[in-house]
């Protein structure tokens, strides 16, 4: 984001300098026989440039008696002067003044949009699509599920998004259509948002869709794709949403209110404590379309639920090793029984579901300095993982030296730690794809970009890396990119299709956005 002064729009100073109220004035020019008139400041008008000795004139012309002549003032010459260059706004080191704004940079931007809803969305989850991988045209198509925190618990919503006419950011003094020919992946135009909801009892703490299969796309009309909603009320929904992505893609699809209208499972096992904790998981192997689902509460407790062939199994024996209120829950990229949990204990904890009495394995004890908000397992590198925790702090960790219950000494620490958000961190997410990058939402509205295989090269750039021209505040190296506009951010998550691609949520709406950073 870039800074500039409201006063840079206004012109300082007069266009013309005054003559001064004191100068003496010409006669009257006198009228001649022809009827000509002759102009009394003829004399005074020169060509730019040319030098007027006024003292000479009036010696010679009339100097005897004593008129006064006005003295030509010089020419005055606009300011070649250039408005002040827009800065780099660094949050923490500079400080917007009163009568400056943020406005975008959309040169880092390839493509950035932001939209309204009626009601805030705390959580949201990215749908896969019939469109295809590793798209790169634009304008691009994004679908989401969300649901809404509304003043009224009878006003909240589940709803299906679908994100189109997403097309390219247009630079500032952009010429590329100077050829002559129209580029349909840079039209100027607004982004369309359309949605399809359903009633939800209670406002969601947290959204989460079933994982599918890689490089698929949607499952048949016919076959459910479901969703859990982390309620209020303490209840996790479990909803099948396919035949509203239908609805929005098929005109006059008319979808079933018995099917999607009400929630096809209930979750009760938590009793009247809401959470915010929940996983998805594929059982994979010889059972794909088996899933697996895990629920955390404020109450310390995590619950299983699985299906079955009849439906859903929630299992009744809770697992209870957090002393606080759990978090985040991740299951294990490469073990399907095993997962990760974090919790406002300042703990996270590796579970195996195998495991008798429900205890976790092994885990990290004094994890953050404070609660720890947020986690995620590396999909590509399966022995790190990231935390964010409420007092800012982002970590990795490599799980290959967090070290078992009950050895002597279990102290971890992370193999990289960054203090760079202000407030706590609300949302962490490896990139997809790329082992080295991730993302990073706080409380301090902020969308970071991050990638741990940049360092430090003291010796190529002659200054040091991670300190500002002033000094101020260490920018870490591994800091791709920080992007602003939003109030509040709540969660980001990279789209799986549409690589390099941020969707975030923020009290103000959604923004989706993809930089020439990643």
């Amino acid at each position: 984001m870039s800074k500039r002064s409201a006063a840079d729009d206004q012109t300082e100073g007069q266009a013309y300098a005054k003559v001064s109220g004191k100068a003496a004035r010409r006669d009257d020019a006198v009228i001649d026989e022809m009827g000509e008139f002759e102009d009394a400041w003829e004399d005074e008008i020169e060509s730019e440039g040319e030098a007027v000795d006024v003292d000479a004139d009036a010696d010679a012309d009339g100097g005897a008696d004593g008129m006064d002549v006005d003295k030509v003032l010089p020419a005055i010459e606009e300011s070649e002067e250039k408005p002040p260059e827009a800065q780099a706004f660094i949050p923490g080191t500079h400080v917007l003044g009163k009568d400056e704004v943020l406005e975008p940079d959309d040169t880092v931007y390839i493509m950035r949009h932001s939209m309204n809803v009626s009601w805030p969305c705390l959580s949201f989850a990215v749908l896969r699509d019939n469109l295809g991988d590793e798209r790169q045209r634009y304008p691009a198509v994004a679908y989401i599920v969300a649901g809404t925190q509304a003043d009224r618990a009878s006003k909240n919503e589940l709803s299906v998004y679908k994100m189109s006419s997403l097309y390219r950011t247009q630079k500032r003094g952009d010429d590329s259509d100077s050829d002559g020919e129209d580029n349909e992946d840079d039209l100027d135009e607004d982004p369309v948002l359309e949605y399809r909801s359903v009633p939800h009892d209670g406002g969601v703490n947290r959204v989460r869709a079933q994982p599918l299969p890689p490089s698929s796309g949607l499952p048949l009309v016919s076959q459910p794709y479901y969703a859990a909603t982390w309620a209020e009320t303490g209840k996790v929904h479990i909803w099948d949403i396919r035949p509203l992505i239908e609805s929005l893609d098929t005109p006059g699809y008319s979808f079933d209110k018995a099917r999607t209208g009400k929630p096809t499972f209930t979750i009760n096992s938590h009793g009247y404590a809401e959470g915010f904790a929940m996983d998805w998981a594929s059982s994979g192997g010889a059972n794909p379309s088996a899933l697996r689902l895990l629920t955390g509460d404020i109450h310390s407790k995590i619950y299983l639920t699985t299906t079955t062939p009849s439906g859903f199994n929630p299992l009744s024996q809770p697992f209870t090793s957090h002393t606080s209120s759990v978090e985040d829950i991740q299951w294990s990229p490469t073990e399907p029984t095993v997962f990760a949990s974090c919790s406002a204990d300042c703990s996270v904890q590796i579970w195996d579901v195998r495991t008798r009495g429900r205890q976790s394995a092994t885990g990290i004890d004094h994890a953050h300095e404070s609660d720890v908000n947020v986690i995620s397992w590396n999909r590509s590198t399966a022995y790190l993982m990231l935390s964010g925790g409420d007092e800012g702090g982002i970590k990795v960790w490599d799980l290959r030296s967090v070290k078992s219950k009950g050895m002597l000494f279990r102290v971890s620490s992370p193999v990289a730690a960054f203090v760079w958000h202000s407030a706590p961190i609300t949302s962490v997410e490896w990139h997809p794809t790329d082992d080295s990058v991730f993302v990073a939402s706080g409380a301090d509205d902020q969308v970071t970009l991050w990638d741990l295989g940049v360092e430090q090269d003291d010796e190529e750039t002659g200054a040091t890396m991670n300190v500002t021209p002033d000094g101020d505040r260490e920018v870490p190296p591994q800091l791709l990119f920080i992007h602003q506009g939003q109030k509040d951010v709540k969660e980001a998550h990279w789209h799986p299709q549409i690589p390099g691609t941020v969707i975030s949520t923020a009290l103000d709406g959604f923004n989706i956005f993809k930089t020439i950073s990643v």
